[in-house]
């Protein structure tokens, strides 16, 4: 450890959204020692500025201080973005390739103030590699909670290619047709070293496709092994099967009906809407291949126009909800551009205040990354990931947007260098 990471970092002055959903404070000083935050408020009496050989100091005057971001849904793997002359046929076909794609793609995420992510599923073992080069040092990341290949069955999403083909090992998806199948999946991503399991439903949700005791045994089997367990749900009865078989969370959740939701509040879990893919689709129009989307724009605004409705209706019955993006996904989800863009959808279509969006994207998105209780929140003793900014998003959400307005960024108790952000940048430009 070099002496400047021994150095405690003081931030002073500026504005403290702490993400505990009080209001905004004036803020003394944040102390952190080591990757965790010493004190929230006065500065300790042991505390010397002066001392520069130990102590580092961050002005934050004018400013407005608030945890790290945390996107509940960003794909890594994915494929995405493309790069031009990369890749023959179907899929990610060259691990390798994308195994370094992958981590120049967190680079971009983290230098856009989001300090960890939740990927729910991926090419291969790759995220997990990601994620422990990022843990072991090796390189500059967020923090990172990953799922393995989507487990799925004949007719899920990310069953795209004919029966006697199933799903090649460059795919997104791992075909089980029985329970058994699907438990000894658990089992495989688990030795490999997975944090949670990925099941995915039907692309669109007109028709169930995984079965209530299918849900129940990848679930049961995970949970004995400390995994959680997520799915892709946009139907009706899968939704409800996904509640009553005590999965960790739900997502989009679109076509949910009533009762199907009685059945989410019931079981406790969260929903992850996921509105931001379908708002861009919408906002871009026709500009957006229909290739690129699978089927038709105006089902995309259907579907987006029925997230809407489910904030409302979700909230009414107590559901959290959690705040991800898609970020990965396709090729106008570009990594580090709109890991903030729920936050504004949660806020003009949602009903939310500016600061209980921000809850949802920090303290409470701690829970899709595992951390709940140690990150999403400026407080004593949890882990310092904080961002700096120069105009105030509690007066207007879109700044978190996109990193424009980022003035510091800490992840686990280090200052990002964000100088950085156009060497990334030159790496996305390349893929577009």
């Amino acid at each position: 450890m070099s002496a400047a990471s021994k150095k405690t970092l003081v931030v002073r002055n500026g504005t403290l959204i702490d993400g505990s959903g009080r209001p905004a404070a004036r803020n003394d000083a944040i102390v952190i020692e080591g990757n965790r935050i010493r004190s929230v408020g006065a500065l300790p009496q042991d505390v010397e500025l002066e001392d520069r050989r130990t102590v580092e100091v961050i002005d934050a005057g004018g400013q407005w201080i608030m945890p790290g971001l945390i996107d509940a849904h960003c794909h890594v793997s994915y494929g995405y973005p493309m790069i031009k002359g990369e890749g023959k046929g179907k899929g990610t076909t060259r691990p390798e390739f994308s195994t370094l794609k992958s981590a120049r793609s967190v680079q971009k995420v983290l230098r856009s103030g989001v300090t960890s992510i939740s990927v729910p599923g991926g090419t291969w073992f790759t995220d997990v590699g990601v994620r422990d080069a990022i843990k072991l040092g090796l390189m500059e990341g967020p923090r990172m909670y990953v799922a393995g290949r989507m487990i799925v069955t004949y007719g899920c999403i990310e069953d795209d290619e004919p029966s006697w083909e199933g799903t090649p090992d460059h795919s997104i998806g791992k075909l089980c047709n029985t329970a058994d199948e699907m438990v000894t999946e658990v089992r495989r991503q688990s030795k490999h070293g997975v944090n949670f399991i990925k099941m995915a439903d039907s692309r669109s949700g007109e028709s169930q496709m995984l079965a209530k005791d299918e849900i129940a045994a990848v679930v049961g089997e995970a949970h004995r092994r400390n995994l959680r367990v997520g799915i892709h749900s946009r139907g009706a009865g899968s939704t409800r099967a996904a509640a009553e078989a005590g999965v960790d969370w739900i997502i989009h959740a679109d076509l949910a009906t009533d009762r199907d939701l009685e059945a989410v509040a019931k079981g406790g879990m969260p929903i992850i809407p996921t509105a931001t893919f379908l708002a861009v689709v919408v906002e871009l129009g026709q500009t957006v291949k229909a290739e690129q989307v699978q089927l038709d724009i105006n089902r995309m605004k259907r579907h987006f126009d029925l997230l809407c409705e489910l904030m409302h209706k979700a909230r009414k019955r107590g559901i959290k909800l959690l705040v991800g993006t898609d970020t990965g996904n396709n090729s106008f989800t570009p990594y580090g551009e709109l890991h903030a863009k729920e936050l504004e959808i949660f806020v003009k279509y949602g009903g939310y205040t500016p600061m209980e969006a921000i809850v949802a994207a920090t303290r409470d998105n701690a829970y899709a990354v595992g951390l709940e209780g140690q990150v999403g929140e400026l407080a004593p003793g949890k882990l310092a990931d904080l961002i700096v900014l120069n105009k105030d998003p509690i007066a207007d959400i879109t700044v978190l947007q996109g990193g424009k307005h980022l003035a510091w960024v800490i992840k686990d108790g280090r200052i990002v260098d964000l100088d950085r952000r156009d060497e990334v940048l030159t790496f996305q430009q390349a893929a577009e």
